[in-house]
């Protein structure tokens, strides 16, 4: 999988995609994340791509020019099966989104800046817009992040034990249940006897009654 992130401050993103199992999906071949800096795609004075609103009202807007540069300019390049426009007014990103994604060949993702993009870039652009939750950060690229390491953990062959990510949380409509490991007994601490017996029929039921539990008290409505 190819992923192409534009955005003002891409300094950002270097950390969170440099490390941990994303740092191993890109060594390892399965994905390639791009990171493209919007300024250098503006023809105005100190790379500007920001600009008063229309209209009237506070905050910044990005600029319509430096985008259609950079996303025509990659799309030279690239057949995107999406691209993405991270928003705290776009679909909320979930586990079910996540999945579908992670099958994508080539996603591009916007990341958002001051007041928003100008919406032109919306309406002709964009193929689709994503949250991930309802509050505003200072820019997309957090949410990118985000974004990214949901899919890629994915990808077969990214995670040492590929059937992990099947049992997480949301993959089924359900919160994961419990885990332990060693010591078997801390402090008076001791793990469930069930998961000590060695019948994984008995584990199984066990688990998912726990997860149907903790979802009942956690988060009914994914019920």
């Amino acid at each position: 999988m190819r992923i192409d992130i534009i955005s003002v401050l891409p300094e950002l993103l270097e950390s969170p995609l440099s490390h941990s199992i994303m740092k191993r999906a890109q060594a390892k071949g399965l994905l390639e994340v791009h990171l493209h800096p919007l300024r250098s795609y503006s023809t105005l004075k100190h790379g500007q791509v920001d600009d008063y609103q229309f209209g009237g009202g506070a905050g910044m807007v990005m600029m319509l020019e430096p985008i259609v540069n950079c996303i025509e300019s990659l799309q030279a390049q690239v057949q995107y099966d999406e691209i993405i426009y991270l928003t705290p007014d776009g679909e909320t990103l979930n586990q079910k989104m996540a999945n579908s994604l992670s099958m994508k060949g080539n996603l591009l993702l916007l990341c958002g800046h001051y007041k928003g993009i100008d919406q032109r870039i919306r309406d002709h652009f964009i193929t689709k817009e994503i949250s991930i939750g309802d509050y505003v950060l200072s820019g997309g690229e957090l949410g990118a992040a985000v974004l990214v390491d949901a899919i890629g953990r994915l990808l077969p062959g990214v995670l040492n034990d590929e059937t992990s990510a099947l049992f997480d949380s949301f993959q089924d409509n359900l919160l994961a249940p419990p885990v332990y490991t060693r010591p078997v007994d801390f402090r008076g601490w001791k793990v469930p006897d069930i998961l000590l017996s060695g019948d994984h029929k008995k584990i199984e039921d066990w688990r998912h009654q726990q997860a149907v539990e903790r979802t009942q008290a956690r988060r009914p409505d994914l019920l």
